[in-house]
């Protein structure tokens, strides 16, 4: 089933980690100890093998003046077919078992994206939670919806919960296997919303904390108590629709939206613009929180949140290229089965966006404390 999985990541002890321009003398030994790494004995050279030529890499990268950084991170030993392995979730979810989809609210205006704030960032709001970690379980999909509720709940009560990830990952049903077998084996943030909708509500980490970081599945046991937040539907934004997935960013607040992320494990700053997108890879479940402009390159952005860790990128948020021609810019996900499709749907996908931005997302209606 690692072929359905999302990318993961693999676990690393949180230290001071060697920055992009600090390469010239770094070595493998150096960054088994940064990434506190346990090999066995013989498989050591083939990693180190690995790890080198990725250094090189990188540095090669790093001499072009780009507008993106790479650097050294807890994927750099692995292999082309080991990175594979950590991917997936599907591509349209079943609309027979999801039952909370509305209709885009009357009072969301589209507007021209000319009439739009030139940058937006909702961490300034105080509405977005502290960027976490799936570790070893596919659960990306539940760290975005999830993620996602808390600032719309933030952003009506004012109260910015940590809410639970497990909850999410464990409770909310899949019968279709829409991107995945649910659990650490993947799902969809609508798959999420649905759930929430129909449940009594999420209840906080600290009531229901996260137990799957090494990839196991547990059955759904809700603790006793109350929980805490709670929504009422979701609506799915038009696909590959750049002013539709502007105007909500900017208006409604943070999206859960789906990604080719298939070459984000070596990034560390900048504006980054390297998906396939001849044939882009719905792979990966994460929260736009803004765009704007970057002042170092000219380039404008995507602001994307992670769930790898806040010692990846920039402290767990990515950058992502954003051209005048968003909408323009497609390509055919070829294998559909590895991002957000149920069983049996293998017909491919035209997707548009850098990394394939614009396919797929989502934000909850009616957010609320309880």
């Amino acid at each position: 089933m690692f072929a359905r999985l999302c990318f993961l990541a693999i676990a690393a002890v949180a230290t001071a980690r060697t920055a992009w321009k600090d390469l010239d003398n770094y070595t493998f030994d150096k960054f088994v100890q940064e990434y506190n790494l346990k090999f066995e004995p013989h498989e050591i050279e083939q990693r180190r093998e690995v790890f080198l030529a990725e250094l090189a890499r990188v540095k090669l990268h790093n001499s072009q003046n780009l507008s993106w950084k790479e650097g050294v991170t807890k994927f750099s030993a692995m292999t082309v077919a080991e990175k594979k392995a950590f991917f997936g979730r599907n591509k349209a979810a079943a609309k027979a078992s999801l039952k909370s989809e509305k209709t885009l609210p009357s009072d969301l205006v589209m507007k021209p994206v000319s009439d739009l704030p030139s940058s937006v960032d909702w961490r300034e709001q105080d509405i977005v939670s502290a960027t976490k970690d799936q570790g070893h379980c596919g659960s990306c999909w539940a760290f975005a919806s999830t993620a996602v509720i808390e600032s719309h709940v933030a952003k009506a009560s004012g109260l910015l919960f940590d809410l639970s990830v497990q909850q999410m990952a464990m409770c909310a049903p899949n019968p279709h296997h829409c991107g995945g077998d649910g659990g650490c084996a993947g799902a969809t943030a609508e798959l999420a919303f649905d759930y929430v909708t129909s449940s009594k509500g999420l209840y906080q980490e600290y009531q229901y904390s996260y137990a799957s970081y090494y990839g196991k599945n547990y059955e759904c046991t809700l603790p006793t108590g109350n929980p805490v937040a709670t929504i009422d539907g979701y609506v799915q934004l038009p696909t590959n629709n750049y002013t539709a997935l502007m105007n909500a960013v900017a208006q409604v607040g943070p999206i859960a939206i789906s990604v080719d992320a298939s070459a984000w494990s070596p990034y560390e700053s900048g504006v980054f613009d390297n998906c396939n997108q001849k044939n882009p890879d719905i792979d990966h479940a994460v929260v736009l929180v803004g765009y704007g402009n970057d002042a170092s390159s000219g380039k404008d952005y995507w602001l994307v949140r992670n769930s790898w860790s806040p010692a990846w990128g920039e402290k767990g948020y990515i950058k992502i290229a954003r051209t005048s021609n968003e909408q323009g810019r497609c390509g055919m996900d070829i294998t559909p089965t590895d991002g957000t499709a149920c069983d049996g749907d293998m017909t491919p996908v035209e997707v548009c966006g850098t990394c394939g931005i614009l396919y797929d997302s989502a934000y909850p209606l009616n957010a609320k404390a309880l």
